[in-house]
C-alpha cells in the first residue's frame, strides 16, 4: 500500500488488483461509511435540508449509501421565510424526485404567535434553534444529520463528527467525546441526541470537486447570473422583499454568484464570472477566505457568534 504525496491518492500494491482511491473518494466512503453506522444505531435520525450545497452533498451521499434502496430517514429544513425562491423550489423538487418525506419548522409560524420576536437587524437566522429543538422533539429524534464542516468556523473546528447534545439541545465544547481510529460514541440518554456531521473532515474545494465529479444539481445562484444588488459592509446584497438598501446604499445590475446560501437578509454575494461547476473550482481555489467569512453577516456579529448559536443548540 503506498500514498501518492502530490495527488493524495491511495494505491494498494504486493498482488492485489491494480486499485487506485483518490482523496474525494476516501472522504466519500468515510461519509457514507458514518451515514451508515448513525442508521444503524439510532432509531430515528434527520437530515437537515436547506437546499444549500453541502446539505445537498449529504443527501447525494445518503442516496448512494443506501442505493438501490430510498434514503430510509426525512429531511428537516428550518423555515426562517427570508429564503431565496430559487433555492425553496430546489428544496421542493429533490425531495420530490427522490421520494422523501420533507418536514419543515417554520420561524414565521413562531413569530406570528408570539413565542419568538423579529430581531432590530431583520435577520432571522439567530431565530432558528428554537423551532430547530422543537421539531427535533417531536419528531423523536435521537440523530441529526448536518452538512457543517471544521474549515467553516472556528466553533465548527472543534466539532467531533457525532457529537452529544445535552437534554436542553444545548452543546458543551468541553464535554466531547474522543473518536481515535474513526470509532464514533452515539450513547446518550433519554431526552439528549446527537448530531452528526458526515462531511466534517471536507474543505470548499472538496465540495465544489465532488459536486463537479457527481454532477449534483444546485440552485442556480451559486453560479454567475446578472442581479440587482447594493453595497453594504463589503457584501453585495441581493434585492428582495426582506433586503431593501437604505439612504445611501446605490442598486447597481452586477454579475454575482453566491458562495453559501442562507436568508436573504443576511448572505452576501461575491462578483464572479463563473457560470459552471469547473469555474467554480478554479475560483475557491484562489480564495483566500472562507464563505461564511466573505459572504455571512450572522457570523460578523462577534468573534464567538458562532460557538455561542451552537451552545444554545443550533446546527
Amino acid at each position: 500500500m503506498s500514498i501518492d504525496t502530490a495527488t493524495g491518492s491511495l494505491s494498494l500494491s504486493k498482488g492485489a488488483p491494480s486499485t487506485s482511491l483518490s482523496a474525494l473518494d476516501l472522504l466519500e466512503a468515510e461519509a457514507i461509511h458514518i451515514i451508515r453506522e448513525v442508521v444503524a444505531e439510532f432509531e430515528r435520525p434527520v437530515l437537515l435540508f436547506s437546499g444549500g450545497k453541502d446539505s445537498v452533498v449529504v443527501l447525494h451521499l445518503a442516496a448512494k449509501a443506501f442505493a438501490p434502496g430510498k434514503v430510509p430517514f426525512p429531511v428537516l429544513h428550518v423555515d426562517t421565510g427570508h429564503n431565496f425562491p430559487e433555492v425553496i423550489a430546489f428544496r421542493d423538487e429533490t425531495v420530490a424526485r427522490l421520494g422523501i418525506r420533507l418536514e419543515v419548522a417554520s420561524v414565521q409560524d413562531y413569530i406570528d404567535d408570539g413565542r419568538l420576536a423579529e430581531r432590530a437587524d431583520g435577520t432571522r437566522n439567530p431565530l432558528q434553534t428554537q423551532p430547530l429543538l422543537d421539531a427535533i422533539a417531536a419528531g423523536k429524534h435521537d440523530a441529526v444529520f448536518g452538512g457543517a464542516r471544521r474549515d467553516e468556523d472556528k466553533a465548527r473546528a472543534k466539532e467531533r463528527i457525532i457529537s452529544l447534545r445535552d437534554e436542553f439541545g444545548q452543546w458543551d465544547p468541553r464535554n466531547q467525546r474522543p473518536e481515535l481510529w474513526s470509532l464514533y460514541n452515539g450513547r446518550h440518554t433519554p431526552g439528549q441526541h446527537v448530531r452528526a456531521f458526515p462531511i466534517s473532515n471536507w474543505t470548499e474545494i472538496d465540495i465544489w470537486s465532488y459536486i463537479e465529479r457527481e454532477s449534483i444539481a444546485l440552485p442556480p445562484l451559486y453560479y454567475a447570473h446578472e442581479r440587482d444588488v447594493f453595497r453594504r459592509d463589503g457584501m453585495w446584497w441581493a434585492i428582495g422583499e426582506f433586503s431593501q438598501p437604505l439612504k445611501g446604499e446605490e442598486i447597481e445590475r452586477r454579475v454575482v454568484r453566491y458562495r453559501t446560501v442562507g436568508d436573504m437578509s443576511c448572505t452576501g454575494a461575491v462578483e464572479s464570472d463563473a457560470a459552471d461547476t469547473a469555474s467554480v473550482v478554479l475560483e475557491v481555489a484562489r480564495s483566500t477566505l472562507t464563505e461564511r467569512g466573505a459572504t455571512r453577516a450572522d457570523d460578523r456579529i462577534s468573534e464567538a457568534a458562532m460557538e455561542d448559536r451552537k451552545k444554545d443548540g443550533y446546527f
